[in-house]
């Protein structure tokens, strides 16, 4: 198979990947797929859901390829997650919603 096949191959199944179940652990972030699978990632690839409450992160919406957590500003797309790697959030931005937060709560 050429890599230009593979391409197309991975491109299909991303599109049929959907969403149907998500659990947020204090270690991971487990996710189940329509077709059966279940991808889990270190929380630690998404340093906003690491920071947030139980409640943060139980508070989240299923948006058929994506999961948006509206306490902690977040999104995370299927692909993210299928292509193994974490959002790769600049660290700049990152620190000011930290700085954000850090206000909110102290």
């Amino acid at each position: 198979m050429s890599i230009a096949q593979e391409l197309e191959l991975l491109k299909a199944r991303l599109a049929r990947a959907e969403i149907i179940d998500v659990e947020v652990t204090d270690d991971e972030l487990i996710v189940g797929l329509a077709d059966g699978r279940v991808i889990s990632a270190p929380l630690l690839w998404f340093p906003r859901l690491s920071y947030g409450t139980v409640a943060e992160r139980n508070n989240f919406v299923i948006q058929r390829t994506s999961i948006h957590w509206p306490d902690l500003d977040e999104d995370i797309g299927v692909e993210t997650l299928l292509l193994g790697r974490g959002l790769g959030e600049r660290p700049e931005s990152f620190q000011r919603w930290l700085e954000q937060r850090n206000k909110i709560y102290a």
